[in-house]
């Protein structure tokens, strides 16, 4: 009877086990399907898709779209196609990124293992910069990059980043460096380690799930952005998101559903990316500093 009633737990579970998992692939499929019909869209001759039959396999399969959408000869002041601006949002997201995560791993040390008079008002700000939208700080950035020289530049839109970022990667870094034992601090000064090399030598051989975090975060924060790329760059110097409008609304006539398809897809795959080869440790990185002891 025992074995009989252990058998139709056994039953029981798998069967559970296999609703759930059919449950979450309808659910991706139906997430998904956007993503799908985009595809097949940007690899179809343009009267395909003109002819309403969207959502069906290309009768005939073509990377004319992908061609054009990368690299278009140039009309006047029109977008030359996005390859020239993929290396743009490339020139600021790579020292934008490096930058604004080692100053949060400095702040976040300091704010921890160095505590002054006024460290949490410090701090309070740093996180309040975190809470301000784009809008209120577009003026005074202009204003700022015009005195410095950067307006209109790839620099410029960097340094717009970076001071952006600092707020949020000082928060990561600060919450997961309480979690280290000042005492292994301590025993480093104690063996004549000083304040630099502290934190090369300890700080940030430990810091690895936090600095994936904030790669994470900030390249996916600065390579979707629009507003901050529309507003401080010239034409020679627009992101990657700023040309996709361009090469959406420049289109005259007929619209090239499949040319602006294959252009959304090269845009989002550098983030797709990221999240496919370090999505895993983002939300282990976050929880890494939560538990302490």
């Amino acid at each position: 009877m025992a074995s009989i009633t252990q058998d139709t737990a056994i039953n029981t579970g798998r069967i559970t086990r296999a609703l759930i998992y059919l449950f979450l692939f309808l659910f991706a499929l139906y997430y998904l399907l956007p993503f799908g019909i985009m595809v097949l869209n940007s690899v179809k001759p343009l009267d395909e898709i003109l002819s309403g039959n969207m959502v069906a396999f290309p009768d005939r399969w073509t990377i004319e779209p992908w061609l054009k959408a990368w690299s278009t000869a140039q009309v006047g002041i029109e977008p030359t196609g996005l390859a020239p601006y993929f290396w743009n949002s490339i020139k600021v997201v790579i020292p934008a990124v490096i930058i604004s995560t080692l100053l949060g791993a400095f702040n976040g040390y300091i704010l921890t293992k160095w505590r002054f008079k006024g460290d949490t008002i410090l701090f309070g700000l740093m996180l309040f910069s975190c809470f301000i939208p784009f809008q209120i700080v577009l003026i005074p950035m202009a204003r700022i990059l015009g005195i410095t020289g950067l307006a209109g530049s790839t620099s410029g839109l960097i340094f717009v980043h970076i001071v952006y970022g600092i707020g949020f990667t000082t928060l990561y870094f600060r919450n997961y460096y309480k979690a280290i034992p000042n005492e292994l601090i301590m025993a480093a000064q104690i063996d004549g380690a000083g304040f630099f090399r502290i934190f090369y030598r300890i700080m940030l051989p430990v810091s690895g799930p936090i600095i994936v975090v904030c790669v994470i975060w900030q390249f996916t924060n600065i390579w979707n952005d629009f507003l901050f790329g529309a507003s401080f760059t010239d034409f020679d110097s627009q992101p990657m998101t700023v040309a996709l409008n361009n090469l959406v609304s420049s289109s005259t006539g007929v619209k090239e559903y499949n040319v602006h398809f294959a252009g959304a897809i090269i845009a989002a795959l550098p983030t797709l990316l990221v999240y496919v080869l370090a999505g895993r440790y983002f939300v282990r990185g976050l929880m890494a500093g939560s538990v302490k002891g």
